[in-house]
């Protein structure tokens, strides 16, 4: 089975938007925009990448958040206008998870826009396993072949300068039931989630910027014997190994599907797992070439 894994699209929509839709998180959002990001996402290079998801010819996608920039209706919009037109994958084929920027302000996150906009792209497989989450019903879960594909929200609204995710009590506990379920059980499960489970943070990076229960995720998937992690957040490739008490499962990030950078390892691209059977797993990068307007295959690096 080959799945193709995108992240972090930050498409941005502005036209039309009034002012006072700024009077909160989003001016600091707006501001970076301004200083930094506006130069460095281009939303040519995600629509790239999903034309190129399609003729590949991969048997699922997931995409691990962040698919907007501040949350707006228009960039919702924006999300789903790529997902039908340049993926055009039947949505049972695609695993879609919310980042912190999908749920940038409070009023994004109440009025459930994510799910509004993505509803397709979220149902599940085993439905009576999932909970409201606030932003959706979570954990998702997708069947297929030897697969169990499960999709968790670590997305909440945060003040200004905080992106940290956070699973939570009851979450978890759905997980758990997930995990535990026959139907799972007798699979390889490949999680998908947006904050990395573990990554090499300070105390405080981890405070502001990480997945604050990474112990109880980890604990969580401790007695499984193979799997695979997949997240974005981190804007780059890379790859690292949790030990679990019975093996080991690969945790794998990707890049922002947006981002123009000099670094091969930030580029915009795509990954790809080759999961042909339950223990053979074979990671890979595409990275977007913008003057050949092609992609590269490249290996994905192990955290350093």
């Amino acid at each position: 089975m080959k799945i193709a894994h995108f992240s972090d699209l930050h498409l941005l929509a502005l036209d039309g938007v009034p002012m006072r839709r700024f009077l909160n998180k989003r001016l600091t959002g707006w501001a970076n925009l301004r200083l930094r990001r506006h130069a460095i996402h281009r939303e040519n290079y995600v629509r790239a990448i999903a034309r190129e998801i399609v003729r590949m010819r991969v048997d699922h996608v997931i995409v691990t958040g962040d698919l907007t920039n501040l949350s707006l209706e228009s960039e919702f919009e924006l999300a789903r206008d790529v997902l039908t037109r340049e993926l055009a994958i039947d949505p049972g084929r695609v695993t879609i998870v919310p980042g912190n920027h999908d749920v940038y302000t409070l009023g994004s996150f109440g009025s459930r826009r994510f799910e509004r906009y993505l509803a397709p792209w979220l149902e599940s497989d085993v439905p009576d396993l999932a909970i409201d989450v606030g932003g959706g019903r979570f954990p998702s879960v997708k069947l297929r072949d030897h697969i169990a594909i499960l999709g968790i929200s670590t997305a909440v609204p945060r003040p200004p300068f905080v992106a940290a995710g956070e699973i939570g009590r009851r979450q978890l506990e759905a997980l758990r039931r997930a995990l535990s379920h026959p139907q799972v059980r007798q699979r390889m499960v490949v999680l998908a989630i947006h904050h990395p489970a573990v990554h090499r943070y300070t105390a405080t990076k981890q405070m502001l910027d990480g997945l604050r229960d990474a112990p109880a995720l980890l604990s969580l998937l401790r007695p499984l014997t193979r799997g695979l992690v997949v997240h974005g957040h981190l804007h780059r490739r890379v790859q690292s190994t949790i030990t679990t008490g019975a093996g080991q499962i690969l945790h794998v990030g990707a890049t922002s599907a947006s981002l123009h950078h000099i670094s091969p390892d930030r580029m915009a691209g795509f990954n790809i797992y080759d999961l042909r059977d339950e223990r053979s797993k074979r990671v890979e990068a595409m990275v977007y070439d913008p003057v050949a307007q092609s992609f590269r295959r490249e290996s994905i690096p192990a955290e350093s």
